[in-house]
């Protein structure tokens, strides 16, 4: 669990058990973050983006995006006295992107990384 906002990376295998009701035939986790509430599943075929809603969390929203509709992407590294760093995803026939803050806990080039590995097939 995220401790103060501290965004982290999870373990895929434990993502993998963690989430396997949303996951298709043989799709694999291979990377995930933890955003405060929310998290991010980086599978073989597509992100996955869960959203935990109201104060209970109860309520989730499951987004999934095929990584083919991705038409580009962007992140903004954290500064000096800001200490978020951002990630920002256009999808084909959207205006405004999909964005996420990631807190100092999560190396943002690492999450580009892995995007442009996914997004460049």
């Amino acid at each position: 669990m995220a401790l103060f906002g501290n965004a982290h990376a999870i373990d895929p295998a434990t993502a993998q058990q963690d989430y396997a009701r949303l996951l298709g035939h043989g799709e694999q986790v291979h990377a995930a973050y933890l955003l405060i509430r929310d998290t991010m599943l980086f599978t073989d075929r597509r992100l996955v983006l869960i959203d935990k809603q109201g104060l209970t969390g109860k309520k989730v929203e499951y987004h999934s995006v095929p990584y083919k509709s991705i038409t580009h992407f962007a992140v903004e590294t954290a500064g000096h006295f800001d200490l978020d760093a951002e990630l920002k995803i256009w999808l084909s026939g959207t205006h405004e992107p999909l964005q996420k803050t990631f807190t100092k806990g999560v190396d943002i080039y690492e999450v580009q990384a892995i995007l442009t590995q996914f997004v460049a097939r």
